[in-house]
This record gives C-alpha cells, sequence and structure tokens, in this order.
C-alpha cells in the first residue's frame, strides 16, 4: 500500500533542524514548568500577547515602545498606528480560530486579513486577482502572479488539513515563510503571516497557553536577519530553508525568554 509523501515532514530531516527542534522543545518546556505558570498563567498569556502584537508590528514598519502599546487605545489614524492596532486586533482573534484552522486554513486567513485591514475595501478578506497591486515595502522578494499564489495556497491548504507528522515549529516556519513570500493580500502579509505562525505554534500543542510569542522574537533578532532568513526559505534550497527554520526557533526561543522575565518579575512581587 503506498502513502502520500510528507513533504513538510522531511523538512525535519535537514540538517540542523532537530537541534533547533529540540532546543525550542526544552525551552518551552522550562518556562511551561515555571512555578508562577502553575499560578498565573492567565497574567503570562496577556503579556506574551502584547509582546507578541508589538514585535509583529514592528517588524512591520511600525517600532513602537512596548509601554507606548501598553497605554495606548486609539488605533484609528492612518500608518504605523493602523498597523499597530491591526497585530493587536490579530493577536486576540487567533486564538478564536484554533478550531477552523486545521479544517479550513484558508478561511482562516481571509478572516485574518479582513481583521488586520479593518476596512470595506473589496479586496480585505480575499486573496489578490491579477493586477492588483501589494503594499508590502520591507520585503523585496519577487512577487508571485496570482495564478501561482492561488495553486500555493491551495496546495499550502491540503498540507494543513491533511496533517503532517512534522514537529510544530517546522510546520510553523513554513506557514510563515510560504505566506510571507507568496504575499497573497495587497497588504498586511507580514502581519497575517506572523498571526498563522501564532495559530500553529499554540494549536499544535507545543505552546498552548500561547506565551511564546515568537513574534518578540522575530522583531529581536532584527529585521536585517529576518528578511535574510526569509530569502533563504525563498530560495526552496535544503541550506536556506533548514536556515530559515533555525531562525523561527530561536525566535520562539527568544519569546520564552520574555515571558521567562514576565514569571520571574511576578514571583519577585509575590515574594
Amino acid at each position: 500500500m503506498s502513502t502520500t509523501p510528507d513533504p513538510i515532514a522531511a523538512l525535519g530531516t535537514l540538517p540542523g533542524v532537530a537541534d533547533s527542534v529540540d532546543s525550542v522543545r526544552k525551552a518551552v518546556d522550562r518556562v511551561y514548568g515555571h512555578r508562577i505558570m502553575r499560578r498565573r498563567s492567565n497574567e503570562i498569556t496577556s503579556e506574551a500577547a502584547l509582546r507578541g502584537a508589538r514585535g509583529s508590528a514592528a517588524l512591520s514598519g511600525a517600532e513602537w515602545a512596548l509601554e507606548e502599546v501598553r497605554r495606548r487605545s486609539d488605533f484609528s489614524g492612518d500608518g504605523e498606528e493602523r498597523t499597530v492596532g491591526g497585530a493587536l486586533r490579530l493577536t486576540a482573534e487567533a486564538g478564536q480560530l484554533l478550531s477552523i484552522w486545521r479544517q479550513s486554513p484558508l478561511r482562516v486567513l481571509a478572516r485574518l486579513h479582513l481583521v488586520a485591514a479593518a476596512d470595506s475595501a473589496e479586496a480585505a478578506g480575499r486573496p489578490r486577482l491579477a493586477g492588483e497591486t501589494v503594499d508590502e515595502p520591507l520585503i523585496e522578494l519577487p512577487l508571485p502572479d496570482a495564478d501561482e499564489v492561488a495553486g500555493r495556497l491551495e496546495g499550502l491548504s491540503q498540507l494543513i488539513i491533511a496533517g503532517s507528522s512534522a514537529p510544530a515549529l517546522v510546520m510553523a516556519a513554513v506557514v510563515h515563510g510560504e505566506l510571507l513570500t507568496l504575499r497573497p493580500f495587497g497588504s498586511h502579509n507580514g502581519l497575517v503571516a506572523r498571526a498563522a505562525e501564532r495559530i500553529v505554534l499554540v494549536g499544535s500543542g507545543l505552546d498552548p497557553k500561547s506565551v511564546c510569542p515568537a513574534e518578540a522574537g522575530h522583531a529581536e533578532l532584527g529585521r536585517a536577519a529576518y528578511v535574510a532568513a526569509l530569502d533563504g526559505y525563498a530560495s526552496g534550497t535544503p541550506d536556506g530553508m533548514a536556515a530559515w527554520i533555525a531562525h523561527c526557533g530561536r525566535a520562539v526561543e527568544l519569546g520564552v525568554r520574555e515571558s521567562t522575565a514576565v514569571c520571574e518579575a511576578l514571583q519577585r512581587g509575590a515574594a
């Protein structure tokens, strides 16, 4: 009896990827074992959401201080305000879409874009059509045409629905990298891609309480490193793919460090 190849699981055999997966798993286990997590995990989740949104917005060009994101309540302006507001809305929305993701990932992606765009434009919530432009100035990879986008989105959807034996880190990195490479929407693709990465990490069971904000880690590693690693993914070479997965792994570990610091601060306050 023949079996269908699992191309995502095959990425787990690339040199160095297993080490990244193991390192991430150990880091996540450590923060989940922290004594504060057992008593105040809701507070850690809320703070991780804020820091993750701040990091995602920074990677899309709105590099605000954490306290500015925390205190601001009105994000109705243009430019950076809308970017930060979109990141915050996506972080809140992602948790509501976990049950739908494995059955209808394209529906989830459409919803994420609609939430990020927060407007009634015809293009909001649907992949771009032939001839439509993309507003994603920080990503300079060649832009696939609408037909290629549709085909690759459908292929990604089928892989997600079928399931994979790949580690959560590998699946999350592929979803993130594919969406950023394709830029299927007319805007906010970076925010959507990072929200989708969060959904995979949480829904897979690696980070069920959503306390390991990879977006914060990506921001800490810096925009230049992020773009360089994405170039590796887009190249499709084994070394490039492995480098992107490792980069995503480091981002998760840095997200873990953020939440560990929050745990330590809360523990000192309770002492």
